[in-house]
């Protein structure tokens, strides 16, 4: 992917939910939610702060991360959906 997000923001591929619940039963497509787990895959240098020195990122590519349902926008890069989005709609890293 030749993409460098700017400023603060991260680019995200969603990873899928499961389509079957634990009881074995599965959900159909057009049931499921958009997942809201996905993987770094481009980050970029960081956010300035008052004074004009980058603060770095604390999600580096590669990292799985929750975000926020409504977090982010949706794009489409050599047939591939992302999602681009600032740090801060991040809720976290799983570990």
């Amino acid at each position: 992917m030749k993409f460098r997000p700017l400023h603060d923001r991260v680019v995200v591929r969603r990873i899928d939910a499961e389509a079957k619940t634990a009881g074995g039963i599965i959900i159909p497509d057009t049931a499921q939610e958009k997942p809201q787990q996905g993987e770094v895959v481009a980050v970029g240098l960081g956010a300035r702060d008052a004074q004009g020195t980058i603060q770095a990122l604390d999600v580096s590519v590669g990292d799985r991360i929750l975000f926020g349902k409504w977090s982010g926008s949706e794009i489409r890069l050599e047939g591939v959906d992302y999602l681009v989005m600032k740090e801060s709609d991040v809720i976290g890293v799983v570990a």
